[in-house]
């Protein structure tokens, strides 16, 4: 069967709104009946989701780990452009062999046999403890605080598994978990952002269209991959990250530097 392309776009944007996904061409309504408190606002964003790895805490603080092993502090990077690349593969291929946190492992032992550099258990064993340690970058609790008093509601949306030793651990190491109302792991559902439902599940479990998100990353494939699940994004420029200068794509809503500098942008925009 052949379908319309612009009538299935425009259909497309309109069960975003409403909080429902499309797989196979089928809808498949995935929120409970949408409550919007009477302070919220469902023209523009009034919930910030918020990645974690890489954008909330820094990964550079595992600098250290990669520094030892390949002789190369910077080979950190190269590790996790590797993880997400593999967890947005895997997320194609419709899969879900194992968590990210697994992934990871996974990974740096991938790079050791293409680097000709043997990993041990004790290196599997630091990365798992760096994962769980990595500290948030100095702007974060400014940027959170004044978010907060500006009137919006925060949480976070990560790859990292929702078990004991996941995202709250890592939050929590880092001096940050109070700023959040709640914390979602796309280990519910099985995928790896960019995955649209990982993205509707924020909206189903808070009760809200996807409309009233605004996705802040320093990832753009996350932000954009939020964007078609019916989110506004911010971008954070953290070391290593920049947008991607390519027609064509949706605009962010807010780029900058540092979470301060994207939080006045977002107030400007959308506090009341």
């Amino acid at each position: 069967m052949i379908h319309d392309d612009k009538s299935g776009l425009e259909r497309r944007k309109f069960l975003a709104g409403l909080g429902i996904a499309t797989i196979g061409g089928v809808a498949a309504n995935i929120t409970q009946p949408v409550s919007v408190s009477a302070k919220e606002n469902v023209n523009h964003p009034s919930i910030m989701v918020f990645d974690v790895n890489g954008s909330l805490l820094d990964p550079d603080s595992m600098e250290p780990l990669f520094q030892r092993i390949f002789g190369d502090r910077l080979a950190v990077r190269e590790w996790y452009a590797e993880l997400a690349l593999n967890s947005n593969s895997i997320t194609l291929s419709e899969s879900y062999p194992a968590t990210f946190f697994a992934l990871g492992e996974a990974v740096l032992k991938m790079m050791g046999s293409y680097r000709k550099v043997p990993i041990r258990p004790a290196d599997i064993e630091e990365l798992k403890t760096g994962l769980l340690t990595m500290p948030a970058f100095p702007d974060v609790p400014d940027g959170l605080r004044r978010l907060k008093q500006a009137g919006f509601r925060l949480v976070t949306l990560s790859n990292s598994p929702n078990d004991p030793q996941g995202t709250q651990s890592q939050l929590e190491n880092a001096g940050i978990a109070h700023f959040f109302e709640q914390m979602f792991s796309t280990d519910s559902v099985r995928r790896f952002k960019c995955a649209p439902a990982v993205y509707h599940m924020v909206a189903e479990q808070l009760h809200v269209p996807t409309a009233s998100l605004c996705m802040i990353s320093a990832h753009h494939w996350d932000a954009f991959g939020a964007q078609s699940a019916g989110y506004s994004a911010a971008l954070l420029n953290r070391p290593g990250h920049a947008p991607l200068p390519l027609q064509g794509l949706p605009q962010i809503q807010a780029v900058a530097p540092d979470l301060p500098a994207v939080t006045e942008q977002l107030i400007k925009l959308w506090a009341s």
